[in-house]
């Protein structure tokens, strides 16, 4: 024969989520947060656009630099101060002690509120701050490779302040300095064996 089996006790208190559905149909809703969204992809699509399409438009070397420049400064003010924000939750900055030195500080929302972003809106944030920098990278090596030289100055201060934001937001999602340096410890070091 077969072993009894336990019964369950009828009594038993079971502890009921209410509530949950509503907030993860909230949590999928696509977008909460539309002009956010907006500036975020703008900005640097526009940087793009402008930057492959200028000469069409301009003969003007100084107001193409100049027009690009500024959609790419707009475009790290806006991520930064803003769409990280509301988008995933994450914001960072630099904050000078009494002293005088400089302590950069990366927080991360702790507790999902209702205004909180919805998954489209952190794919679209996470994909628009990973593909801008890796397409200003590809316009280095084809300006380096096509000698246009001029153009250099500009596709740099595009990677750097991509980039910037991409590793201010990476060090926001894994919790700052110590939360990287546990992780990578964990990754690199071996157990402990006892002597």
């Amino acid at each position: 024969g077969s072993p009894p089996q336990a019964l369950v006790d009828d009594t038993e208190d079971v502890s009921l989520d209410f509530g949950s559905e509503e907030e993860l149909a909230l949590r999928k809703a696509k977008i909460r947060h539309p002009l956010a969204t907006f500036f975020h992809l703008f900005f640097r699509v526009s940087a793009i656009i402008t930057y492959l399409f200028c000469d069409w438009f301009s003969n003007s070397f100084v107001a193409c630099f100049v027009t690009i420049l500024l959609l790419l400064s707009f475009d790290f003010w806006s991520v930064k101060n803003v769409t990280g924000r509301l988008l995933v939750g994450l914001r960072w900055w630099n904050q000078i002690d009494e002293d005088g030195k400089s302590h950069w500080v990366f927080e991360a929302r702790r507790v999902p509120t209702r205004t909180a972003s919805t998954e489209a809106e952190a794919r679209i944030f996470w994909l628009g701050l990973i593909i801008c920098p890796v397409i200003w990278t590809v316009f280095f090596f084809s300006t380096l490779f096509s000698l246009k030289l001029k153009w250099l100055a500009l596709v740099i201060a595009g990677i750097s302040l991509q980039t910037a934001n991409l590793y201010g937001y990476i060090h926001c999602k894994l919790g700052g300095q110590k939360s990287i340096s546990r992780a990578t410890s964990r990754f690199f070091v071996t157990a402990d064996v006892p002597k």
